[in-house]
């Protein structure tokens, strides 16, 4: 992508009604969650054993929904009422005991330095001096959870980055402890209702299971949104916002129902050229982009195969190839990522 193109050259071209905030499209997405939610529920209850896997699924993803209106909330797209959408964020979010504001606060910092090295909150290739200085458990938790776990990869993400008031701005620390006080009610009030009611196996069931699901999800959208071995990472020096926003960012088609459920968080790409685009309006502005910059737009369709890559590959940055594998880096092929290769095949060839 030519160095002269600018990010507010991009963001003008999309046409002004993709900026529209609609109430009562943003509410559907609110009353469309809530309602996949409780036939999600329903199904566990009363499924046999068998169609658990499925119910659970179907559970977690819309688990997932939860968390795009809270993202839609965070990014002031989704009401023009700026206290409803902290509200709903906070309460949306809460289910999944994820606060709010935290999160609001880390992931602003993503768009603002997206694919730059070092600075991203998000996902990043490990820089080779901070990989070799690990130990060998070090190296071996890194493999295993960059590599076949990288799909839960999240949870850790989650657990570091959120509670822990040190890590934010005196500034952000007030709104960051009414978000931490909102997950607390709701574990401490929610968790014993759910018990009461099913039992500890009910807890597992409704709620555990489910939230395994949307952190699955979590980790693999947001992955796969910034994630492929011809995508750059580049130093602060040598960052450029259109390069990064447009050309670094990944639009990933994935079956209609989770598209539905999901409220098309994975039409990506226009979200990263302006966060203020609500999610109902993401396709009309993808397509605006498609016309205009479509050959410095990247595509893929969700399949295994897309994942292999990124498990057994994109890992440590290189300036020339810009991801390689960790065992590039060590005097054999690693075990875990050995096991990977053979369960996940033709994704990676040692010396090619």
């Amino acid at each position: 992508m030519p160095d002269d193109i600018t990010l507010k050259q991009v963001i003008d071209s999309i046409p002004a009604e993709a900026f529209e905030i609609n109430e009562w499209k943003a509410w559907k997405t609110v009353f469309l969650t809530l309602a996949a939610m409780a036939i999600g529920e329903v199904a566990i209850y009363y499924s046999p054993w068998y169609l658990l896997p499925l119910a659970w699924a179907w559970t977690g993803t819309a688990f997932t929904g939860f968390f795009v209106v809270g993202h839609d909330c965070a990014h002031k797209a989704f009401s023009k009422n700026k206290l409803v959408e902290d509200i709903v964020g906070t309460v949306m979010m809460a289910p999944l005991i994820y606060p709010y504001e935290p999160w609001r606060f880390k992931h602003d910092r993503h768009h603002a330095k997206t694919n730059m090295l070092v600075e991203d909150t998000a996902w990043h290739p490990m820089i080779p001096g901070m990989y070799k200085r690990m130990s060998p458990v070090g190296r071996a938790l890194m493999q295993t959870f960059m590599g076949p776990l990288r799909f839960l990869a999240s949870i850790g993400h989650w657990w570091i980055y959120h509670f822990d008031l040190e890590k934010f701005r005196p500034s952000e620390v007030p709104r960051v402890k009414v978000s931490l006080a909102a997950v607390t009610a709701f574990a401490v009030i929610g968790f014993p209702l759910i018990i009461a009611n099913f039992g500890i196996d009910g807890w597992f069931k409704l709620w555990l299971m489910p939230w395994l699901g949307f952190h699955f999800w979590m980790s693999t959208f947001t992955m796969v949104h910034h994630t492929a071995p011809h995508i750059p990472f580049k130093k602060q020096s040598e960052w450029n916002a259109a390069q990064a926003q447009l050309g670094g960012t990944v639009h990933c088609d994935y079956p209609s129902w989770i598209e539905v459920l999901c409220h098309d968080i994975n039409v990506h790409i226009p979200h990263h050229v302006s966060q203020k685009i609500p999610s109902y309006n993401l396709r009309l502005a993808n397509d605006s982009l498609r016309k205009n910059w479509g050959k410095y737009m990247n595509e893929a369709s969700w399949n295994w195969r897309l994942m292999k890559n990124i498990f057994v590959e994109c890992h440590v940055f290189d300036k020339e190839k810009n991801y390689i594998p960790f065992d590039a880096l060590e005097k054999s092929e690693s075990p875990i990522l050995g096991a990977t290769r053979k369960i996940m095949p033709n994704t990676y060839t040692k010396g090619q």
